[in-house]
């Protein structure tokens, strides 16, 4: 089982962030868009992190989040949203569903890898 999944509607996006986290040797899963994303978070109760886009197709980043928290009951899992948008009004609604980080692409794999440990350990 994975221990972050990383949803963004961007191959080269997912690909960038799950061969980094790969090569800091976590466990990684992908998902294509937040309806993908929550089907996988369904199945995986291991997960200890998601990092997701915030617009998508099919479902966006936070309504995954909020869907997450209110559909699925799952408290424990981190989210992080990886995205362009810098909105305050989104990063509240972020941050009313549970989001515990925003980072603003492109992404810096480096910079955000204290934090990434910190929520997958913790």
């Amino acid at each position: 089982m994975a221990q972050i999944l990383v949803v963004d509607d961007s191959a080269a996006i997912r690909n960038e962030v799950s061969t980094f986290l790969k090569s800091k040797n976590f466990a990684v899963e992908t998902a294509v868009d937040g309806k993908d994303g929550l089907t996988k978070i369904k199945a995986d109760k291991e997960l200890k992190l998601i990092i997701s886009d915030v617009n998508m197709p099919n479902m966006d980043g936070l309504t995954m989040a909020e869907k997450v928290r209110s559909e699925l009951g799952n408290q424990s899992v981190n989210i992080i949203m990886l995205t362009t948008e810098n909105d305050p009004n989104m990063k509240n609604r972020g941050k009313a569903a549970g989001v515990k980080g925003w980072i603003v692409k492109p992404f810096n794999g480096t910079a955000a890898l204290g934090a990434i440990q910190k929520l997958v350990s913790g």
